[in-house]
């Protein structure tokens, strides 16, 4: 029984540490990296789709802004004095 202990024991801290280190080394060879050009083309969809985002706040904000001013010159309810 003592003799199956000692070899289900578990290797010490160095051995387990280095084990670690080689697995991350293999699984690091297995990444793909994207293309430069196609990161390229991901980012620029990304600068216009956030561009076009603005661009439709900004419209929003606009009309919203006018619809307010509009009713608070026209309608008494609405109007600081």
């Amino acid at each position: 029984m003592a003799v199956k202990e000692k070899q289900e024991k578990k290797p010490n801290i160095f051995k387990r540490i280095g084990q670690k280190f080689k697995n991350l080394k293999s699984e690091f060879k297995k990444i793909t990296w994207a293309s430069p050009k196609s990161v390229f083309k991901s980012f620029l969809i990304v600068v216009v789709y956030v561009a076009l985002i603005a661009l439709a706040i900004g419209i929003a904000d606009l009309v919203l802004t006018w619809l307010f001013e509009f009713m608070a010159s026209t309608i008494p309810a609405f109007g600081v004095k």
